[in-house]
């Protein structure tokens, strides 16, 4: 078994001693509550502080906890609040189409799926929450490359591997797919990550109008593609799914 990293540990004791009690605690009492030196203590508080999870009083000399936590810590509820919010709609886009939906937000230079709605038959399926999914191949990857700046830019330094035949690669390609994918509000993915899969995904936006995640409805590219043109009654029903969503978050009419 693996050893804890003892840094790490005091580091986490530290942050749970500043988020309860007295709002700012001074070197003495952490180092005295925590049984370390004041060295080390504070040793730990400078990186802490450095990083932006700990400020530090500059009247008193005592420490709270730092912006860089509300950070973080709004981006896991942003994260829950999505899901929330599009666990109904989501519903009803998998049983007015057949197929599963997939609801998924920039994670690491990719695509982390945090909801998945199974499609609604009696098939063998595999939930795929916590999957990730590549940026420049997929229907949810290119809808976050083309409204996310950061989505975008981290699709293009990325290497832009090739999954099959169909993948498009070159970024001059690439780019002018996140254009036509801007200019039309959706994006659709056949079959360039995965054979005989095919996708179709819209934007979700928060209440500033930024976009937080990517809804798409994936399956069999003969069921979604038939006679290779994209069904256009699904890419109406996803983008009304992405479109509610929103309004839910705050959005507004799109």
């Amino acid at each position: 078994m693996a050893k804890n990293i003892q840094s790490l540990e005091r580091a986490a004791a530290m942050l749970r001693l500043l988020a309860g009690g007295e709002r700012r605690l001074g070197l003495s009492d952490i180092a005295s509550s925590l049984g370390l030196a004041k060295g080390t203590a504070h040793g730990i508080l400078r990186t802490l502080q450095l990083e932006g999870f700990v400020e530090q009083d500059p009247a008193s000399g005592r420490y709270q906890l730092g912006a860089e936590l509300l950070r973080l810590g709004n981006s896991y509820l942003d994260v829950h609040e999505l899901r929330a919010r599009a666990l109904v709609w989501t519903d009803d886009l998998a049983r007015s189409s057949g197929e599963s939906v997939h609801l998924g937000v920039l994670h690491q230079h990719g695509v982390l799926i945090v909801h998945h709605v199974f499609r609604p038959d009696d098939s063998r399926q595999v939930l795929e929450v916590g999957a990730m999914q590549p940026l420049h191949s997929t229907a949810l990857g290119k809808v976050l490359a083309a409204f996310d700046p950061v989505a975008h830019s981290e699709a293009l330094d990325g290497e832009r591997r090739s999954f099959t035949a169909r993948t498009v690669t070159a970024q001059d390609a690439f780019e002018e797919s996140l254009a036509l994918t801007r200019a039309r509000g959706w994006a659709d993915d056949a079959e360039e990550t995965w054979e005989g899969v095919a996708a179709v995904a819209a934007p979700v936006h928060d209440g500033r109008r930024m976009p937080v995640g990517a809804v798409a409805v994936t399956g069999a590219v003969e069921r979604l593609r038939p006679g290779g043109e994209l069904r256009p009654e699904l890419i109406a029903a996803v983008r009304d799914c992405a479109r509610a969503v929103s309004r839910d978050l705050g959005a507004g009419r799109f």
